[in-house]
């Protein structure tokens, strides 16, 4: 989709589709009076039938009046404007997009020139339109044999802001369309089934993707290397699997050579069954989402690589297979990892873990400013937080700060949990230095207790996205988070 910004008055503007915006009781906004005016109060005569009434997110598509050169104008419920901030804003795009989708229009444009958020700036708004636009228009087709029909609508501008703003406000849109597209990559990889989306898919992917481009090294990791590494715990997981287990290694130089990069690792199990301690039945063909964490460092770090950010980023991703066989690690096998700690393996379908700590120590050798790893680790994290936000653990309080932040200016939220010295205890093993589960109780904690035995003299992060990387029921599907945290976060970074 292409976007751009065009500050044209809105009676005058050649579009498919022109949206403007009514606040409650049919207040208009000034571009909506202007078309009032021009069109012989075809709006007012709206308002006074009480079939349209301002209020949030109520949509309302008036076709061909006269005097005005858009064939449609779409009248956007924007509530009380004095209310209008981010969350609210968003679902008024989304409907406004949506109901455009469901018309023929190959073009739309927002006349939002004074549209104001009460906790946004305008460079926000803008973005947020590109990003919604390109992930509303995600539709699953790969393993379809009947495609769904494609989105009409090519093209949207928008007259927003000032014309002193209009470089960044440019700038602003196509970061939105690349973390939109970032997101449906992420999408796209999630939904993808375990027979197609294996490890050995997912590394040919990111060497596809970046294949030639400038400042991108991909490099990969076979079972043979990673096993010269020393690298036993992640090769535990993948030992029951005839997939073989991948570390993809994406290198972007962005920034000054000698600067230190921030890293991303990312768990990539593109299908768990839980190995030897088997799931049960029910619900098991959502365990191909178990690489969410793999697609969301995907889809991130190519939202970074469009927009040319001027920083050095390094994404490690742990990918395997974890399944039930004769050669499988078993329930008390002990193993050794990269760092040479040993680990009693006491549940095998609490692999993640198992292939993240290898991880997190290989990227060591790139003395990152930052690491965070990014996983669906856990249920106790769905139990606890449901879908809404992603949990946070961090063994630095100014990086569990920074990504708060990012996460609230994204909408993207995570929500911090304790890592305490008490929970530690809850990991240990009488045979081995360590054990991979710390009982029933605080799952996502002590989760994140044996990822912190890997991370000494890292400044580290830990996100488990179990709840939110995906949606059950009717809505099944990835949510391509949290993409717009980790872009939202590497951009802040920046001027760091």
């Amino acid at each position: 989709m292409k976007f751009a910004i065009k500050n044209t008055s809105p009676i005058k503007t050649v579009t498919d589709c022109l949206v403007i915006v009514v606040f409650k009781n049919g207040i208009l906004s000034e571009e909506a009076e202007i078309v009032d005016r021009g069109c012989g109060k075809a709006i007012t005569k709206l308002l006074t039938n009480n079939d349209f009434s301002g209020k949030l997110g109520e949509t309302a598509l008036i076709q061909n009046i006269a005097g005005c050169r858009a064939p449609r104008v779409l009248l956007l419920g924007a509530g009380d404007r004095k209310e209008l901030n981010a969350k609210s804003f968003i679902k008024a795009m989304r409907n406004a997009l949506q109901t455009i989708f469901a018309t023929k229009a190959k073009n739309a444009h927002f006349a939002f020139s004074n549209l104001e958020l009460n906790d946004r700036k305008t460079p926000w708004v803008t973005m947020r339109i590109s990003q919604e636009a390109e992930d509303l228009c995600y539709v699953y087709s790969a393993t379809k044999s009947k495609k769904p029909a494609i989105k009409s609508l090519k093209t949207i501008s928008a007259s927003i802001g000032t014309r002193r703003q209009i470089k960044t406000l440019e700038t602003a849109m196509q970061k939105g369309k690349a973390i939109g597209n970032g997101i449906n990559q992420a999408k796209e990889l999630g939904n993808l089934p375990g027979n197609i989306c294996t490890p050995t898919y997912l590394a040919e992917y990111a060497q596809k993707l970046w294949k030639g481009k400038n400042k991108v090294k991909v490099k990969v990791l076979t079972e043979k290397q990673m096993r010269r590494l020393g690298m036993g715990s992640l090769l535990s997981v993948s030992a029951g699997s005839s997939e073989e287990a991948k570390l993809i290694v994406v290198e972007y130089q962005g920034g000054k050579k000698n600067d230190k990069p921030h890293a991303l690792v990312g768990k990539g199990i593109t299908f768990d069954t839980g190995g030897i301690s088997l799931k049960s039945g029910g619900g098991m063909d959502e365990m191909k989402y178990d690489m969410c964490g793999a697609s969301s460092v995907i889809g991130s770090m190519n939202a970074i690589i469009t927009t040319n950010l001027n920083l050095n980023v390094v994404a490690v991703i742990a990918a395997a297979e974890n399944m039930p066989s004769g050669r499988a690690t078993k329930p008390g096998d002990i193993v050794t990892s990269m760092s040479g700690q040993t680990i009693e393996v006491l549940n095998t379908d609490a692999e993640g873990r198992l292939v993240l700590c290898d991880a997190l120590t290989y990227v060591k050798r790139y003395k990152p400013k930052s690491v965070i790893d990014i996983a669906t680790l856990t249920g106790a994290a769905v139990a606890t937080f449901g879908s809404t936000v992603s949990a946070l653990l961090s063994n630095d309080e100014s990086l569990a700060s920074d990504l708060i932040n990012s996460g609230q200016k994204s909408l993207d939220p995570v929500w911090q949990l304790p890592l305490l010295d008490e929970y530690q205890s809850m990991i240990s093993s009488n045979f081995a230095d360590i054990a991979n589960i710390g009982g029933p109780r605080a799952g996502t904690i002590t989760a994140a207790c044996f990822l912190s035995r890997f991370t000494e003299n890292l400044k580290w992060a830990h996100l488990d996205i179990a709840g939110s990387a995906w949606r059950s029921g009717s809505e099944k599907g990835a949510t391509g988070r949290p993409v717009a945290l980790l872009t939202e976060y590497l951009c802040s970074q920046v001027a760091k």
